[in-house]
């Protein structure tokens, strides 16, 4: 089953009559995942919790299979769209297991007993997302990456056709982060769920999103697919980037290079001067590099860690001019490392370079 799930029109979020985002249009089909990114403060959560139904909207509507919800009963509500929030749960003498089922109470009676069918998904939800061996352990008493984990999983035990997801990977570490977003990639692939989550990891944003919806100045600035987001200078823009720069190629920051006169030259390429320049940058020191290919590996690290660089056009051997430019720049250098063990038919060039700094010493 595909088709529109979860969408939403002329929607403006805030708190009473204070508006934190407004013009929000987006739709999101079944077996997707949205991810919202922007600045700290921008509005994600509030977001987050107004199509949650958790918090009035100031104006537009929000349609969950072509319902809007302000029609819908928080039951109906909750049997269509689960929730996992930042915020610490309070829950006292209740074991991870207890939490995790309460996932199943949209489909119990008044009294919240759990038939045969409703344990088996508990189980499941549990053994998806790593965390049986928590089941007897008080809800207090573990870590905040495995209660978020834990969260997951009672929000997985709900069965939703939509599953709202606040910064999922706080507290995590890498590979739990990783994990966690695969475990989503096949729900979305398997069960046909929706996600609709926040990240501040862009690269994680970048590599496990099909659409990514932007938050800037209390509006919606732009939704698009990754490739399309993560593209030129908008992911700078979007959140004012001044101290450093992010690559897109990557979805990664790098430090703030150092200007002035270079004092060393970085013979490098195939991205043999990547540690190289990131360590003279960790010690203060203004560095050139060359000669770099446009399509090499290396090129956006270098482009912006190195105070001067000189570049070769992508899939071209390297130019005589290219070369006396590289020259001039290394006479100017009280020091010449040179990277790459060998060199092949395209940077025979830097073979030069460097054939010209031993004859020098």
């Amino acid at each position: 089953m595909s088709g529109t799930i979860l969408s939403s029109k002329k929607l403006s979020v805030g708190y009473g009559k204070k508006v934190i985002v407004s013009g929000l249009e987006f739709e999101v089909s079944r077996g997707e995942i949205l991810t919202i990114i922007g600045p700290n403060g921008a509005g994600k959560s509030t977001i987050l919790k107004s199509i949650a139904a958790q918090l009035p909207f100031i104006s537009g509507t929000v349609s969950i299979a072509g319902t809007d919800i302000s029609a819908m009963s928080a039951h109906d509500i909750a049997q269509k769209l689960s929730v996992c929030l930042t915020e610490r749960i309070t829950a006292e003498k209740m074991t991870c297991e207890d939490v995790v089922s309460t996932g199943r109470y949209p489909y119990t009676g008044r009294l919240g007993i759990l038939a045969e069918n409703d344990r088996n998904i508990v189980q499941e939800a549990m053994e998806l997302t790593g965390v049986t061996y928590l089941s007897d352990t008080d809800i207090r008493c573990i870590s905040d990456g495995q209660r978020q984990t834990v969260m997951l999983a009672r929000a997985i035990a709900q069965q939703p056709d939509v599953l709202i997801l606040d910064e999922p990977t706080s507290f995590l570490d890498i590979n739990n982060k990783l994990r966690l977003l695969s475990i989503l990639r096949e729900l979305v692939r398997s069960r046909n769920i929706t996600v609709v989550q926040t990240l501040h990891e862009l690269d994680l944003a970048q590599r496990f999103s099909d659409k990514i919806l932007c938050i800037k100045n209390n509006k919606a600035d732009r939704i698009g697919t990754p490739e399309e987001i993560f593209k030129g200078d908008y992911v700078s823009e979007l959140y004012d980037i001044t101290s450093g720069s992010f690559l897109p190629e990557f979805g990664t920051a790098e430090a703030a290079k150092v200007t002035g006169a270079p004092q060393i030259f970085v013979i490098a390429g195939g991205g043999s001067g990547i540690d190289t320049y990131r360590r003279l940058q960790r010690q203060g020191i203004a560095f050139a590099a060359g000669i770099i290919h446009e399509n090499d590996i290396e090129y956006p690290v270098a482009k912006s860690l190195a105070s001067e660089l000189v570049i070769e056009k992508a899939f071209e051997p390297i130019s005589d001019e290219s070369v006396r430019k590289a020259l001039e720049i290394m006479k100017r250098c009280g020091e010449v490392i040179c990277c790459p063990d060998s060199f092949g038919t395209m940077n025979i060039g830097n073979k030069r370079l460097f054939e010209a700094y031993k004859s020098r010493t």
